[in-house]
């Protein structure tokens, strides 16, 4: 499993962060697929298709031909999203522990007091420390 791209949505579904890593792909077309996931995490946390609101993993949420994007949901409605590219069945308890991680990644930046809510993320520590976490994925 290789993970080509990292997101941090706003509640208003303004990107607060956007990080492409090591592909060949243009950037534009992973804001593209980001954004068609949108909808679907829209449908998923309104509770629909017997999905519980209370869980912040959201799970696959767009498939495309070569990636597939999975979803988490804070309780602040922050979205935390990712986009991989897979090779056979999917692993959804790596996945869930990486958003965990990058859930407490966010947090910590988040918890500077010179950080304004829904301000786009300008950290080189948030992109050192995510950047190690996605090597480790």
């Amino acid at each position: 499993m290789k993970v080509c791209c990292v997101s941090v949505i706003g509640k208003s579904n303004n990107p607060l962060y956007i990080k492409c890593f090591d592909t060949v792909e243009d950037p534009l077309k992973f804001h593209y697929i980001l954004h068609s996931a949108l909808d679907v995490v829209e449908e998923r946390s309104s509770g629909k298709k017997g999905q519980n609101p209370s869980d912040a993993y959201l799970g696959m949420l767009y498939p495309t031909e070569d990636f597939r994007v999975y979803g988490y949901m804070t309780n602040s409605k922050i979205k935390l999203l990712i986009v991989v590219q897979e090779e056979g069945e999917p692993n959804d308890i790596t996945i869930k522990n990486f958003f965990r991680k990058f859930h407490q990644l966010y947090s910590n930046t988040i918890s500077n007091p010179f950080y304004t809510i829904d301000d786009r993320i300008v950290s080189k520590k948030f992109d050192q420390d995510l950047e190690k976490q996605v090597k480790t994925l």
